[in-house]
């Protein structure tokens, strides 16, 4: 059965949570918000863009790093206001610090152990 897609960005204030996962994989690459217009934009290029509660801005993945995130599949809750995006993570990297996912660390014993690699150095890749 197919419905139209309706996303229920009222209830944040305009944004909603997305999660991107890798498509070959299904490991968490990282956590992000969309407004309606960064929504949009990834329906219609097929590239995922986001909102940036920072800098309160549209932003497409990877503009500056080269590390652009490619949309296989998107997946909306039943509350409708939380996406799931399946992606291609080009580049190796989703995290701006420069590990494949931002879930880099796990709790241990009350602190945070890295496990994973960095694939960049981020002050190399974002040189202002």
């Amino acid at each position: 059965m197919k419905q139209g897609i309706e996303i229920d960005f009222g209830k944040g204030n305009g944004l909603v949570p997305v999660i991107a996962q890798d498509y070959a994989t299904g490991d968490v690459l990282m956590m992000a918000y969309m407004n309606k217009e960064a929504w949009d934009k990834t329906l219609e290029t097929g590239k995922v863009h986001y909102w940036s509660r920072s800098r309160n801005t549209l932003w497409l993945k990877g503009e500056s790093s080269g590390h652009v995130q490619l949309l296989k599949e998107a997946y909306v809750d039943c509350d409708q206001d939380t996406i799931l995006v399946k992606v291609e993570q080009l580049g190796g990297a989703a995290c701006h610090k420069g590990y494949r996912s931002c879930f880099f660390r796990r709790v241990v014993d009350g602190g945070l152990e890295v496990i994973e690699k960095q694939v960049f150095d981020p002050e190399e890749i974002y040189k202002k």
